[in-house]
């Protein structure tokens, strides 16, 4: 016996002791803390790392957090000296009776030593190393030191570290918001996280939960009334992944991005902290407003039939295998619901979901989708057992119900940004981040149709024209223009109106007063104008047809290009990032709005003020005047955009110093159908997030009068062209009585009729019928 005690201290002196680890992992703890964004206003909108954690420091843990983990893992913890001999007694003799491995009696120091230093493995010699290190960290650091680390640094399951982090990962809760229920659940997890915690295993955690639950109890921690109440208590866990306080996926990956280039992977592990330019209630704005109006889009347009159809087998457990394979398969979309149809006819669809409970669908819930509940229903549309469908829960009359819907196939993108710094204050790229990672925002090139056409009035304003301007709004035949062929630009409506101002031209963005206008300034001219707001021009033809908007932008470009209109002439850089800090607080970048400098103009300011006044009057009784009714304010201005055969959509505009620009389409480019506008589908997702915006904004005064702008005959001119009759008007006969037609400043409409020809002497021949104007090549 005395050679074998003498063995054993050999080996431990000349094998584990002179192999044990330093403790400076322990005594320097650098705990891996991942990347986390938030808006201006303090809202989590994104975290990313390979590790979910946040170091809750001792004082900050609540007590009854502390007492749940020691009552089952260690209640001795505050006794001893890194061992609990008496449990280590107990595994010995189990052990010794059921082979090594059999007992554990680990300590929260010993397991400290375990999750710092050493393998699981489960052989004598890693026992004996852990002993000594436990040894070494209870002479190194006080108690509380070291049940902070092990609170903070212990694997909890569902990639959370820490009790902090499980907090939030299986109820949505910071600890001190816990109740006694949830505190135990959590408590039980250190023995087997992976498999034992409440997503993966809730049969077993719950066994956990009651072992705790006992155990406080045992220990005179919680009287039976508590133990009682708790045992009963039932656990909502949130099994649907982390859930932030506002949808802005698209905005966090951005900032993850900016992080990334500059630190690399130690991004994700040093507590970076991203503060962006994001406002929460914009943002919510926005993000509801594209998914409501992009739903009502979808449902002008019919239902396109199941997602999938599978097999269902006769056998339950295979059938609800098979449910279950099919839905894990169809990626989530917030509010729209993968379900198999069980049963279906024109009353009612009953699905099972994946959660495994059933729905049933009926009333207004089929109405969308009846014609797959017909019987003559084509095959591709038929909703029949087995069919996979989307399903929505809506409250109707103080109830809810359910509906059947579909997944969008268009695409549509929304930006708002300060006026006059660029900051951000709301970013949606997309329909849904989980469908599709594509930002349409930062990286969708595509056609501004109408939406361009600010830009062109504005490089004539400072070419001389005015706002007063007379432009011919006639058939306009042009040889050779259309690749040796003839081309003849359209209005919207196929309707001509005369002689027009510029600024009727606008309001009614009219195609051919348009390229009227780019052949008196030049295309050249126009061309190299767009580039002075940070237009990219190898994107943009150097042709007529700049004049409908057959270039491309991002909607990120055309919201900075709009801010000059918007801000009285400057260029401004937008930006998403206000701040980055380490994990210790320490301010490694910081991004503050800029003062105006003389190099940042790129406009005159009397070109912004007049090109403003023109664009209010779209919203007044032009293309957009639904978001001056709707909003009802003074202060809006904007320009309606959509392109030949309504393949893209747009609004972008300005109001209460907030630019924002709304676009739909389809990425795979192709008529959004033909009754379809930007105002039908881009200005309705600007004006309910304006209308959000705005809420408590008060109008904005109008730009005040730059010195340099005159008035002649109730409209704007520059100073130095009052004396040039020569611009006032374009292609329009000057030896014709073509005097401008008087329009109500709010209605759009001629106040008198305009002067009508002398009656001829003798009837004259008959005109030679005309083809009905082709089609438009491009609406608005």
């Amino acid at each position: 016996m005395v050679g074998l005690a003498a063995g054993v201290v050999i080996y431990l002196m000349t094998v584990i002791l002179p192999n044990v680890p330093k403790i400076d992992a322990v005594l320097d703890y650098q705990p891996k803390i991942p990347l986390r964004v938030y808006t201006a206003d303090n809202h989590l909108i994104g975290e990313f790392g390979v590790e979910r954690r946040d170091f809750v420091t001792i004082d900050k843990i609540p007590t009854r957090m502390k007492q749940a983990l020691l009552a089952i893992e260690d209640a001795h913890f505050y006794q001893h000296q890194g061992i609990d001999w008496r449990g280590a007694a107990r595994a010995v003799i189990a052990n010794l009776r059921e082979g090594f491995g059999a007992g554990g009696a680990s300590t929260i120091t010993m397991q400290v030593a375990r999750n710092f230093f050493l393998s699981k493995e489960k052989v004598l010699s890693r026992k004996l190393t852990e002993i000594a290190l436990a040894y070494r960290i209870e002479d190194a650091l006080t108690k509380d030191q070291i049940l902070e680390l092990y609170m903070n640094q212990i694997f909890l399951g569902n990639r959370s570290y820490g009790f902090s982090s499980a907090a939030r990962s299986y109820f949505g809760k910071s600890l001190d918001q816990l109740t006694l229920a949830e505190t135990a659940m959590l408590a039980g997890l250190p023995q087997n996280p992976s498999r034992h915690n409440p997503i993966a295993n809730p049969k077993r955690a719950q066994q956990r939960q009651h072992a705790v639950l006992k155990r406080l109890y045992e220990l005179g921690q919680i009287g039976e009334p508590e133990y009682r109440q708790a045992l009963a208590e039932p656990l909502r866990i949130r099994r649907t992944g982390q859930v932030f306080d506002t949808r802005a996926d698209y905005v966090a990956e951005l900032a993850r991005q900016a992080v990334f280039a500059q630190f690399g992977e130690e991004a994700y592990e040093r507590g970076i902290v991203v503060t962006t330019t994001i406002l929460k209630a914009e943002q919510d704005a926005a993000y509801e407003s594209v998914r409501r109006n992009v739903l009502d889009y979808d449902q002008r347009h019919g239902y396109r039939g199941p997602e999938a159809r599978i097999e269902l087998p006769q056998d339950p457990l295979e059938r609800e295998e098979a449910i279950i394979d099919a839905l894990q398969k169809r990626p989530q979309s917030d509010g729209l619901t993968p379900a198999v149809v069980l049963a279906a006819s024109p009353q009612q669809v009953r699905v099972e979901l994946l959660s495994g409970d059933e729905v049933r669908i009926e009333g207004a819930g089929l109405k969308f989708a009846a014609r797959g509940l017909a019987a003559n229903a084509r095959e591709n549309l038929r909703i029949a057992p087995g069919a996979v469908v989307r399903v929505t829960q809506r409250k109707e009359k103080d109830k809810d119900s359910w509906a059947i819907v579909q997944v969008p196939q268009v695409a549509a993108a929304f930006v708002a940004i300060d006026a006059d710094t660029g900051a951000y204050h709301a970013l949606v790229g997309g329909f849904d981040y989980n469908l599709q990672k594509f930002n349409h925002v930062t990286q969708a090139w595509r056609q501004p149709g109408s939406a361009i056409k600010p830009f062109v009035y504005a490089a004539g304003l400072d070419k001389g024209y005015s706002p007063g301007t007379r432009i011919l709004d006639e058939p306009l035949d042009m040889p050779g223009e259309n690749a040796g062929e003839t081309w003849s630009p359209q209005n919207d409506d196929g309707v001509f109106d005369g002689p027009i101002t510029m600024r009727y031209s606008l309001a009614h963005s009219k195609n051919v007063t348009t390229v009227r206008l780019i052949r008196a300034l030049g295309v050249d001219y126009t061309h190299e104008y767009l580039g002075r707001f940070g237009f990219d021009l190898p994107r943009h033809p150097k042709n007529l047809t700049l004049a409908l908007g057959t270039g491309a932008v991002t909607p990120l470009q055309m919201a900075g290009a709009y801010a000059a209109f918007a801000n009285g002439g400057y260029r401004v850089k937008p930006y998403l990032i206000a701040q980055i800090r380490d994990g210790n607080g320490t301010i490694l970048q910081e991004n503050k709005p800029q003062q105006r400098q003389d190099s940042d103009r790129v406009i005159d300011a009397r070109t912004a003020f007049v090109t403003d006044s023109m664009l209010r009057d779209v919203t007044r009784y032009g293309t957009g005047a639904a978001s001056v009714k709707q909003l009802g304010r003074t202060d809006i201005a904007g320009k309606t955009g959509t392109t030949s055969d309504a393949i893209d959509g747009w609004f972008a505009g300005y109001g209460g110093r907030v630019v924002a620009v709304a676009w739909m389409g389809y990425d795979e480019p192709r008529s959004l159908g033909g009754r379809e506008f930007g105002a039908t589908l881009a200005l309705p997702i600007w004006i309910d997030y304006m209308r959000a915006a705005l809420a408590k904004v008060p109008p904005q005064e109008a730009q005040i009068e730059p010195e340099g702008v005159v008035r002649e005959n109730d409209d704007w001119v520059f100073e130095e062209f009052v004396e040039r009759p020569d611009l006032r008007a374009i292609d329009i006969d000057p030896g014709l009585d073509n005097p401008p037609v008087e329009v109500d400043p709010v209605t759009g409409e001629p106040l008198t009729p305009p002067p009508q020809p002398a009656a001829p002497a003798a009837p004259a021949a008959p005109a030679t019928p005309q083809p009905p104007p082709p089609p438009p090549s491009t609406v608005f």
